[in-house]
């Protein structure tokens, strides 16, 4: 053996750079993957969440809640009325006893109609707000059980649908109002649509009532529908009304909507968005269901908030 065989090195120890690339880490030895964040499907999920959110809220909100609300509404404001009727404190006019204008919503009669198995509280104002808690009376017209004609607006479909039935009443059937005035009794005349002729003039110092709400299919109304009664009791006096139709708003007007719920909308929708992103981000950093689990509630309740505003958006008497 010569020394050049002894001090050369072997043919296999020889790096071979191009055979590395090619063979590449052994198995086994790959580094874990960088975290990444949201993506575009990300992105696409935070808008079906609050697409979603919008949606099933809206539903339920002129669904199921919406009449679970207005149950509860008619409880608390039939509770509201027996005590102003027990302390005598029940509002004869537009105004109070300080001398302001009543408060939108406070409970102002009660109204049987026993054809339709119908009892509902009467509230101060026609706004979609007020409605949504039950019939309203609309503010420019003198209360009912006073001379001229006194309108009250409900609903047709949505948030229990009160006055939905008011069209079955035929001419010469009764009703009554319990006001702060005592009962007043009205007789129906007859049941009207936009373009039917109008029934004769109540004459001076008598009381008309008009029913009125949405006509059509629910929730797709197409008109209105108006149900005219006399009443047929002893008129009772009216106090000064210093709210005048000139001084009512749109919104209080039949199929308005509210413009005040625009603000709020703006700002509950704010807070839906920001609650979508959190909801993606946490999803990349918890996990899948960590975050629908955390998410869901989160976004229904912010979804029924939106709605709700929609809703006031709305025309009042759907």
């Amino acid at each position: 053996m010569t020394l050049t065989e002894v001090h050369a090195p072997a043919a296999h120890a020889v790096p071979n750079p191009a055979a590395a690339r090619r063979t590449g880490p052994a198995p086994g030895l790959t580094s874990a993957p960088a975290g990444r964040g949201p993506d575009a499907a990300g992105v696409y999920g935070a808008t079906l969440c609050i697409l979603a959110a919008l949606l099933f809220g809206l539903l339920l909100d002129v669904g199921p809640i919406g009449d679970l609300r207005h149950a509860r509404d008619s409880e608390t404001s039939y509770a509201d009325l027996r005590l102003a009727f027990a302390q005598g404190t029940v509002p004869v006019g537009q105004t109070g006893t300080d001398g302001k204008l009543l408060a939108l919503g406070q409970p102002v009669a009660l109204l049987t109609i026993p054809q339709l198995a119908l009892r509902e509280v009467v509230h101060e104002g026609t706004t979609s707000g007020v409605l949504a808690s039950g019939p309203g009376h609309r503010r420019d017209t003198p209360l009912p059980g006073q001379a001229g004609t006194s309108v009250l607006m409900g609903r047709q479909s949505g948030f229990g649908g009160p006055f939905g039935h008011i069209g079955e009443l035929r001419p010469a059937e009764t009703f009554s109002l319990l006001t702060g005035q005592g009962t007043q009794v009205y007789r129906v005349l007859d049941v009207r649509r936009a373009g039917d002729p109008l029934p004769p003039a109540p004459a001076d110092g008598k009381g008309r009532l008009i029913l009125v709400t949405a006509d059509g299919p629910a929730f797709m109304p197409d008109g209105v529908l108006l149900v005219d009664a006399d009443l047929t009791g002893t008129v009772r006096p009216a106090p000064d009304r210093p709210l005048t139709t000139q001084g009512l708003g749109p919104a209080e007007l039949p199929m308005g909507g509210d413009p005040a719920a625009w603000v709020p909308l703006v700002l509950w929708g704010e807070a839906l968005l920001l609650a979508a992103v959190v909801l993606t981000l946490a999803r990349v950093r918890w996990g899948r269901w960590q975050a629908w689990i955390v998410g869901v509630p989160v976004l229904g309740a912010l979804g029924l908030s939106v709605a709700d505003q929609v809703v006031r958006l709305l025309p009042n008497l759907i």
